[in-house]
């Protein structure tokens, strides 16, 4: 029977590399054919149509509700001005100076990638940063890069993914929060050595300019344009903008859970940028838009809770266990060179992709108990930072990549060894504490 349900996973992967079908209905699809594989009943405890389809698809509501609340203040970020202005200071900071301007950029990318994730926090910081960054003389893939290894940094600070993670493997989130800090150095210090090597690799490229010429007059600087810009778009007042560490403040320093963290951001946002007349239709505005953001995630996290509730049935799990314990490593230093090597299965959409089928194999080794919650946690997050920055099909690799001028491809090349050398810190770490 364990064979079987390999064979169907397999089967979901090939379903979900071919494009045949979305990510989340292969899941469902996977899920319900496990259950059946598993000899699940049809109604009862421990069944098809009870455990799987009515309890599992609400099983991660609290995620959803963040990567909501999340999209929600992302798009009060972009209406307001708070996103724009952020990337305008840094890039004036920066001046003429290509490593300076990418270094800002990177800092403000990671600041917007503890909002929200994807492409919509692609395109805040980018809209803006990548025509900055290559009017000034940074190489395409270079700038298409620092956006998205500026998010990656973020990303151990970004709320909606200490939920996931604490709902989807059953963990207290001040384990899932304490893991995420250790990780964040590595993100940080491979972001910024990424920038510093990769801008000087092929020397100083012009090529894209901020601002169409008919638009220039007087003084033709590359500062004095960025300025004009400025006034044009009108900027957020100073305190507005500090609506992306307001959300961090409450949840590493007050310990306030996640979603109300979250949420006092988005009052943070929306009082300091809009008239008290205002800000009932602003608020409104923005959380309609921000359900349209939030919609996609939101169906994929339906799809994971049907397939982790599949996973966890006590048929499947009996199935599978002697075939995970035969090949899951053990030995702190094995589990690290192995699962440094499979790195590259987390991409297209590959079988160690936590938003895929990664998250039922998470499911499986917890719940054959071949490595603990924590170890499994590790071992999913640092692969996540792959996912994030290099997988061609992921949605803000393909807008970062398109929108610099270059094929994903060409942005994957270039961040794989970076975000490879993330994914092994986590992995030494999770094997050193965990295993």
């Amino acid at each position: 029977m364990g064979i079987v349900i390999l064979l169907l996973m397999l089967a979901g992967v090939a379903l979900m590399l071919a494009r045949v079908l979305p990510t989340a209905f292969a899941l469902v699809l996977l899920g319900v054919a496990m259950a059946i594989a598993a000899g699940a009943p049809l109604t009862g405890e421990n069944s098809l149509l009870d455990t799987v389809l009515q309890e599992g698809p609400p099983a991660l509501a609290a995620t959803m509700l963040a990567v909501l609340i999340g999209s929600w203040l992302g798009k009060l970020m972009e209406e307001t001005g708070i996103a724009g202005t952020l990337v305008r200071k840094i890039v004036e900071f920066g001046g003429d100076r290509p490593t300076v301007v990418a270094l800002g950029v990177l800092t403000v990318s990671a600041l917007i990638g503890t909002v929200t994730g994807s492409a919509p926090a692609a395109m805040m910081a980018g809209i803006i940063g990548i025509p900055a960054m290559i009017a000034v003389g940074v190489p395409k893939t270079t700038a298409a890069g620092t956006i998205l290894m500026g998010i990656a940094a973020g990303l151990p600070f970004e709320l909606p993914v200490w939920q996931f993670f604490s709902t989807a493997l059953e963990l207290p989130l001040d384990t899932v929060k304490g893991f995420m800090l250790k990780l964040f150095p590595f993100a940080a210090f491979f972001a910024v050595l990424f920038v510093l090597v990769e801008s000087r690799r092929r020397g100083v490229e012009h090529a894209w300019s901020l601002t169409p010429a008919t638009e220039r007059s007087g003084d033709d600087s590359p500062r004095s344009r960025r300025r004009a810009r400025a006034r044009r778009m009108g900027d957020a007042p100073w305190y507005a903008l500090l609506a992306p560490v307001v959300p961090l403040v409450l949840a590493l320093g007050l310990e306030l859970p996640v979603i109300p963290s979250m949420l006092g951001g988005v009052l943070w946002a929306a009082l300091t940028t809009t008239r008290p007349g205002h800000l009932n239709k602003r608020l409104l505005r923005t959380l309609y838009a921000g359900f349209e953001v939030a919609a996609p995630p939101i169906a994929l996290f339906v799809a994971i809770g049907v397939l982790l509730a599949a996973v966890r049935l006590p048929g499947a799990v009996e199935a599978l266990n002697p075939l995970v314990e035969a090949v899951a490593p053990d030995n702190p230093v094995v589990f690290v060179l192995v699962f440094t090597l499979l790195v590259p299965l987390c991409l297209y959409r590959g079988p160690l992709n936590v938003y895929g089928l990664g998250a039922g194999i998470a499911g499986v080794l917890i719940a054959a108990g071949i490595y603990p919650a924590v170890a499994v946690l590790g071992l999913t997050a640092s692969y996540n930072q792959v996912f994030g920055v290099s997988d061609p099909t992921s949605t803000q690799t393909v807008w970062a990549a398109q929108y610099s001028g270059v094929s994903p491809q060409q942005v994957m090349l270039r961040t794989l060894p970076y975000v490879w050398c993330v994914a092994l810190g986590g992995l030494i770490v999770t094997a050193a504490t965990q295993l």
